[in-house]
């Protein structure tokens, strides 16, 4: 069992580390409601100049036992702003969940019952849903050793001898690879949230997609046990491609996952749940699906890219693209990241002024501009719905055009949205877009979770590309048995 640390400590260290790094695009994810806007980055990675301390053999233990596992499938819960899913970590398992998020690689868990401190968390909705991970209540429990790959990853030192030497590693010790301390305490920000906190080994138990019902254990499986973050009060499961991610530490990098999201409209619904497969079964027999290129990012390699060449409305009015949501400049920035962890659909601030005049040239329903105001989207309408239904609407369509001629036609009710329930037979649909922030280093534009609902997306990691295919995601979830009558 480890010795975690003391809270004041940690939040002692938190509050050093939060002012000294400094605004990266490494892990572009954003959660996003409609009174405020994050966007969240990640620490800067460095190139390795000295040897790398031996690694201990736990390091690779986990994928070297999972080199015959068959897929998992994991059930993902709607709640409005992003998908969770439940880890079942320790022994006995405790059951947390936290956020499927594809724009990063670190997966972390609140950590004490009553020590884990989330500051600027008060008006979070989603606070009171959120268990905290007790690792003193786990038998299998131990801290990582500092000298392992992902302590090197999470510290993102100049130096791989840097961890076990800010751990109290002599020199010496270090140039014989004997010294085996805890790895240090760590700070991984994501913009305006950071979580400080240490980097654990425990049981992971994972659905096997068949027989159904039956578990798979992963035994020192590493993630950031967390006592203290800032804006963050719920825990995220990182699906990118670095060592510390999920699907990287099972052993599927080399496969795929996929997913099937859920409409708003089951959000915080108990009874029905979005599949999320990973292994062969989520990339076979796919072929009928349309393709398109994930574009390789030489700076920021472990996340999901695709390039977008056009955007039109109604299948009439086509939108040229900037070059940056298909191309990378010397520094990183640009490309269109997609990501589960970000709400909205984000696209350069002249391309997104372009796309709302012309959804305004097209549009002849009266503005809702107090709902605008008050809501903090740009584009919103009233409707009228004599009986009382919004399920149809001649709204303009939005249509993306990626490279390899994809023809991506968002499914309806991905691009407006009723933001309540009709009141006196009118109902008032927004636009749920946005515009990326001015001066923002990273991708050039991200595809949201949101716009990405109603859609069966596969991450084919084994031909580098990413497929779409719209979908009845509650069909889909019925037919994986995700859906209680």
């Amino acid at each position: 069992m480890a010795a975690f640390f003391n809270i004041s400590a940690a939040l002692n260290f938190f509050l050093v580390t939060f002012s000294i790094f400094s605004f990266n695009p490494s892990r572009a994810r954003e959660r996003i409601s409609p009174h405020e806007s994050t966007i969240v980055l990640g620490l800067t990675r460095s190139s390795t100049i000295l040897p790398t301390p031996k690694a201990t053999s736990s390091s690779y233990s986990s994928v070297k036992k999972l080199l015959d596992l068959q897929d998992m499938m994991e059930p993902l819960r709607e709640i409005g702003d992003g998908y969770l899913i439940s880890l079942n970590v320790g022994n006995p398992s405790q059951t947390i969940q936290v956020y499927m998020d594809t724009g990063s690689d670190l997966t972390w868990v609140p950590c004490g019952n009553l020590t884990f401190n989330c500051i600027d968390c008060d008006d979070n909705k989603n606070r009171n849903i959120m268990a905290s991970f007790s690792p003193f209540s786990s038998s299998s429990s131990i801290r990582d050793s500092c000298s392992s790959i992902f302590c090197i990853d999470i510290h993102s030192s100049d130096n791989s001898y840097d961890p076990c030497t800010v751990a109290g590693c002599s020199l010496v010790t270090l140039l014989k690879s004997t010294c085996y301390r805890p790895c240090p305490s760590f700070a991984y920000t994501y913009g305006e949230g950071v979580v400080s906190g240490i980097l654990t080994r425990d049981t992971l138990r994972v659905h096997a997609s068949s027989p159904a019902g039956a578990f798979r254990e992963i035994p020192k499986f590493c993630f950031g046990c967390i006592g203290t973050t800032y804006r963050e009060p719920i825990g995220i499961a990182g699906f990118g491609k670095g060592p510390l991610s999920l699907p990287s530490q099972l052993g599927f990098l080399q496969k795929g996952f996929s997913y099937c999201f859920l409409s708003f409209k089951f959000a915080n619904d108990p009874n029905i749940s979005s599949p999320l497969i990973v292994g062969d079964q989520a990339i076979s027999s796919k072929e009928h699906m349309q393709f398109t290129p994930m574009l390789k990012c030489p700076v920021y390699p472990n996340f999901y890219y695709i390039g977008l060449e056009a955007i039109s409305v109604s299948n009439i009015t086509s939108t040229e693209v900037p070059l940056s949501l298909r191309e990378f400049d010397s520094l990183g920035n640009g490309g269109m990241l997609i990501d589960s962890g970000t709400t909205y659909t984000h696209l350069p601030k002249p391309l997104y002024t372009n796309l709302l005049t012309v959804l305004q040239s097209m549009t002849t329903y009266p503005r809702a501009t107090e709902t605008e105001m008050r809501s903090g989207f740009d584009l919103c309408y009233r409707i009228p719905c004599p009986k009382n239904n919004t399920l149809e609407d001649d709204l303009p369509s939005i249509t993306f055009h990626l490279l390899n001629n994809v023809t991506l036609a968002l499914p309806q009710g991905n691009s407006f949205y009723a933001m309540a329930a009709p009141v006196n037979y009118t109902v008032v649909k927004c636009l749920l877009f946005q515009s990326m922030d001015d001066n923002v280093y990273g991708p050039a534009g991200i595809f949201g979770s949101f716009q990405q609902q109603n859609m069966e997306v596969v991450y084919d990691l084994e031909k580098e590309r990413i497929g779409f295919q719209p979908t009845d995601c509650a069909l889909a979830a019925a037919s994986q048995g995700l859906r209680k009558v």
